[in-house]
């Protein structure tokens, strides 16, 4: 038992396995957060895949402090892994040895009652620097978390900063982030992307949306099917071929975004339609009018069609607009169905606004009210030809990009702050 801690802070009701791709979703914030940063991880043991994705995630200038649950046994271990190691990471027996860290990663999957739980998390708040971010993983099956599931649901609500859905583990879990303060507007403009579990590796520079396996897996089935129905038949080549190219919609491709901060990238491929300034009244908190330099982005069916932040920021709202289904590519399209994504930055508010088009009838999101995103960071995706809208705050920047230009998302400059 951890001193100071009571078993169920640590301790899980049940045992249950977080495999790589978890562990990698759960220390995501300590590869994002540029160092040198304190990091401290509860619970693991030489065997758990969270401490070797937290020590593959440490910068030079990093430090690790490890509460395991026999302390002799993990300093054995982490003798045996060189002086690397040896010079980062220290064991200790309980949080409270850790006055401050950036980042607090929970080992093990949170379960049991709702109270224990939320008793676990604001135990290990409290070791956290303003603006840190506490990690933990809960089982995506309620019946295997206990009460610990709505709890860390509803703290997610009011303390989130991101969350991740992670199907390939067994069993599937859900990975939060929470920050009980804003994050330091320096350390925010030098975050990484984060990588996500939806994004499925092909190769290094090349991953596929879920959405694409979902969707290729439906073609093969049914072309499978339509074989097995009527053998003699070819009609079955038609399903079967669009497999493919329906999978390369929804391709992912790795995306550096530049190293001058000061620069706004493109939030999504496509065609810039048009730079103009607007005036709204709908992203300021008291419904101000304000005005905007709005960049208007047509993406084709052949054009990636994953959506990024164009800026560093905050979650601060997001909200759906009925409309129609025009042609993504004409003036009218801007009252299509629409989905606004505001975030809060240093330097003011900054919109990405997801548009449905003639084909387009579903847009993703996956950035909810409080996900702090990098720039560049992929956030959601519509579904076929569409429209992305950028609003800047029309004073503080300079656009870089006109009509007709072409743009790659997370990548191309199209404007910079003054």
């Amino acid at each position: 038992m951890l001193a100071g801690m009571t078993r169920p802070a640590l301790a899980p009701v049940v045992r249950l396995s977080i495999g790589d791709r978890a562990a990698r979703a759960l220390v995501s914030e300590v590869a994002r957060r540029p160092g040198p940063k304190t990091c401290l991880l509860a619970g693991a043991t030489p065997a758990s895949a969270v401490l070797r994705a937290s020590l593959e995630a440490l910068d030079p200038a990093d430090t690790l402090a490890v509460v395991p649950p026999d302390p002799a046994e993990m300093r054995d271990h982490l003798d045996g892994l060189g002086r690397w190691v040896a010079d980062r990471v220290r064991v200790v027996e309980s949080p409270s040895e850790v006055d401050h860290a950036d980042v607090v990663v929970l080992a093990d999957a949170v379960t049991g009652p709702a109270d224990q739980a939320r008793q676990s998390l604001e135990e290990l708040a409290k070791r956290l620097r303003p603006g840190g971010v506490v990690c933990a993983a809960t089982p995506a099956v309620p019946a295997l978390a206990g009460g610990a599931a709505a709890e860390l649901g509803r703290m997610s609500v009011l303390y989130g900063a991101g969350s991740d859905l992670v199907l390939r583990n067994l069993p599937p879990v859900r990975v939060h982030r929470f920050a009980w303060s804003a994050i330091d507007p320096k350390v925010l403009d030098r975050l990484e992307p984060v990588a996500r579990p939806s994004s499925v590796a092909l190769s290094r520079d090349l991953h596929l949306d879920s959405h694409g396996v979902v969707a290729a897996g439906l073609a093969l089935l049914t072309a499978a099917l339509a074989r097995l129905a009527r053998p003699e038949s070819r009609r079955w080549l038609l399903p079967a071929a669009a497999a493919l190219p329906v999978a390369a919609f929804f391709r992912d491709p790795h995306r550096e975004p530049p190293a001058d901060p000061d620069l706004v990238v493109a939030a999504s491929d496509g065609r810039v339609l048009s730079v103009e300034r607007v005036t709204d009244d709908r992203f300021t908190p008291d419904g101000t009018p304000a005005d905007y330099l709005r960049i208007a982005a047509f993406l084709s069916v052949t054009d990636v069609h994953i959506n990024r932040a164009p800026v560093a920021g905050t979650v601060a709202d997001h909200f759906l607009t009925e409309g129609g289904y025009a042609p993504a590519m004409v003036p009218e399209a801007e009252h299509n169905l629409s989905a606004y994504t505001v975030l809060e930055t240093p330097r003011g508010r900054v919109v990405v606004a997801q548009r449905t088009g003639l084909i387009a009838r579903r847009i993703v999101h996956r950035a909810p009210v409080g996900t702090v995103l990098a720039r560049g960071e992929r956030f959601g995706l519509i579904r076929f030809g569409s429209r992305t809208d950028v609003y800047l705050p029309a004073d503080a920047v300079e656009p870089m990009v006109a009509p007709g230009d072409r743009l790659y998302g997370g990548a191309t400059p199209v404007a910079r702050w003054r």
